[in-house]
């Protein structure tokens, strides 16, 4: 392999024939493909985004990979994440990642970050790759990945994914606006369910991750019209794609007026306290699934309310539970004794904590969370109950 003159790296017989198929597109060519191959992309999460991002970069020809992630492979990962297979639950994700990429293109160098990306190291980190591809599913993440992007002059390649809908843009690029000219504030906490408790549709993250990777190659071979200064939703359910124009924010205190000098402590600006409910709310009153195990054992006089909603009985349900789910507790509450001990649950705590809460407002005052939900019940009381 040798260097050309504009220092690219060059092809060897192996890499031409891979890449064949890009290497007569007139858009790529030899000195495209070598572009890529000079190319270092950090990918931010090895997870539902990041499998198709780190499957399609490695085959592209991409010569430097970075991945962040901290997290193992689980079982629910597997019904999307398609960077890891069944062989690898328990496994760190970014050793399953490693395996798989270099099994698609072993000329990719591939570089694990295994931490989690905060401010202490989110600069240090980015500031050796020439783009950052957002794979996260936090708000706390995407403003950091943002706001430290934007610091470095680094393009940021955003996606995020829930149920049948997805969205994807460039943010950070020299004239085009970033994440806080979108969205200047993040919701409340608790607004916007996860994944975990929404779910999401197995083939969606494959849809908006190509999409992510098609921007990010783009980005590489500076060719096309990008999706910078434009947001494109993405409506599975029903087939439709649409963009929405976006400006930049001369207001913005990321890449406008420049407030933003260093990153900030991001769980907090979300919201998001150590040691507080899942939800970000005020701590609320918990009962553990063994303490309701027992209180069931006793015969203990108190009702059972399950908030999650009708469909997710199909999957797992706690025996003499009654159903009222979140959305209908108000309409409910002329139907619960204030006098009686109030057990809620939900899947995994934070519904119900927000029901107590609710519960609270209203005068009920004998009212318990069951921590950890119906995954901590299957886990510590009755493993007949399935997980999901």
């Amino acid at each position: 392999m040798t260097a050309t003159l504009t220092g690219l790296p060059g092809l060897d017989h192996d890499e031409i024939l891979r890449y064949s198929r890009h290497l007569i597109i007139p858009n790529v060519g030899m000195e495209g493909q070598r572009k890529l191959k000079a190319a270092r992309v950090l990918l931010i999460g090895a997870g539902g985004l990041g499998s198709p991002l780190a499957l399609y970069l490695s085959a592209a020809g991409v010569g430097t990979l970075g991945l962040v992630d901290f997290d193992v492979v689980d079982a629910t990962n597997l019904q999307r994440q398609v960077l890891h297979g069944t062989k690898d639950v328990g496994r760190p994700k970014l050793e399953s990642a490693r395996d798989r990429i270099l099994d698609v293109n072993p000329n990719v160098n591939v570089e694990l970050h295994e931490t989690r990306l905060t401010s202490a190291n989110a600069l240090d980190i980015i500031r050796e790759y020439d783009i950052v591809i957002d794979g996260t599913d936090n708000f706390p993440t995407r403003y950091l990945t943002n706001d430290a992007c934007v610091l470095l002059g680094k393009p940021n390649v955003y996606g995020s994914i829930f149920r049948f809908e997805g969205q994807a843009s460039v943010f950070a690029t020299a004239d085009g606006p970033c994440y806080r000219c979108l969205f200047r504030e993040p919701p409340p906490p608790g607004l916007v369910p996860s994944c975990a408790e929404g779910g999401v549709l197995g083939v969606l993250p494959g849809l908006i991750g190509t999409i992510q990777a098609t921007e990010g190659i783009k980005l590489l071979l500076g060719i096309g019209e990008t999706l910078a200064g434009r947001l494109l939703l993405v409506d599975a359910l029903q087939m439709k794609f649409r963009t929405v124009k976006l400006r930049k924010d001369p207001e913005c205190p990321a890449c406008g007026t420049h407030e933003i000098r260093e990153l900030i402590d991001y769980e907090q600006f979300c919201g998001i306290v150590p040691g507080l409910a899942a939800d970000g709310g005020n701590s609320v009153p918990e009962i553990t699934p063994v303490e309701l195990a027992a209180k069931v054992k006793r015969h203990d006089d108190f009702d059972l309310i399950d908030v999650r909603e009708p469909y997710e009985l199909d999957i797992a349900r706690i025996e003499g539970a009654r159903l009222i789910p979140l959305a209908t507790l108000t309409d409910a509450l002329r139907t619960l004794d204030s006098a009686r001990d109030i057990v809620v649950h939900c899947r995994s705590g934070q519904r119900s904590a927000k029901a107590v809460r609710q519960l609270q407002a209203a005068g009920f005052r004998k009212v318990w969370n069951l921590a950890g939900g119906i995954l901590r019940w299957s886990d510590d009381v009755d493993p007949s109950v399935p997980k999901y």
